[in-house]
């Protein structure tokens, strides 16, 4: 079982001591500049957000000898989370139903691309938003990671066939327009990105998520 930790946001949307990676995410999250670090205990943590952070961030990340944790700050829960990364997701109002894909900067959470159709599936959705992510790094000449939290889309990508069985009728034809633009994407390009499962579990939501759960 993996131990508890605190998590202290020096600066950030709203300063202050918090239990789980995913409330300190929320607080640091789109927030440029943002300090934080994760603690082994709630008495460590009170006692770092009593004090300055810069004797426990030093300005080249690594740990200062007053702190209390080797975790980096860049990684706050040790889970190492690669940052300098993109992350995409898809979301769908009823399944099929208007579906929706978006790539953003993991760390920041800028929003780098968004496409939007009247009808189709989550996993398409998903497919897609990989396929655009790894093409669009590719143009950048960048070879950063890309996460998903979608297994069945990054199975997708590695056969290079979406396996959707969607219906194809009128309102879905565009929809399978770019399905076969990013096979063939596929088939004919090579790339250096990894993709990468996004830890749900013990990270909470990705980057990428639209936050329409619950």
């Amino acid at each position: 079982m993996a131990k508890k930790k605190f998590y202290v946001v020096w600066e950030g949307h709203e300063p202050g001591i918090y239990s789980s990676w995913t409330e300190c995410l929320r607080q640091v999250k789109n927030f440029p500049g943002a300090k934080y670090k994760s603690f082994t205990s709630l008495s460590a943590a009170e006692e770092a957000f009593s004090d300055n952070s810069s004797n426990y961030i030093a300005k080249s990340g690594v740990p200062t000898k007053k702190s209390h944790s080797t975790i980096r700050p860049e990684d706050p829960d040790g889970d190492k989370i690669i940052w300098d990364s993109l992350s995409v997701d898809a979301a769908c109002s009823g399944n099929p139903g208007k579906m929706e894909y978006q790539g953003v900067d993991t760390r920041s959470g800028e929003r780098i691309f968004h496409q939007s159709f009247p009808l189709g599936t989550n996993n398409i959705g998903e497919f897609l938003g990989l396929v655009h992510g790894l093409a669009w790094l590719k143009q950048q000449k960048s070879d950063i990671p890309v996460y998903t939290d979608s297994a069945i889309a990054m199975k997708w990508i590695k056969a290079k066939k979406c396996r959707t069985k969607l219906k194809r009728t009128n309102k879905t034809a565009f929809l399978y327009e770019l399905i076969a633009r990013g096979e063939k994407w596929l088939e004919e390009n090579t790339y250096d990105n990894p993709i990468l499962k996004w830890d749900t579990k013990n990270w909470g939501e990705i980057p990428a998520d639209f936050g329409r759960k619950g």
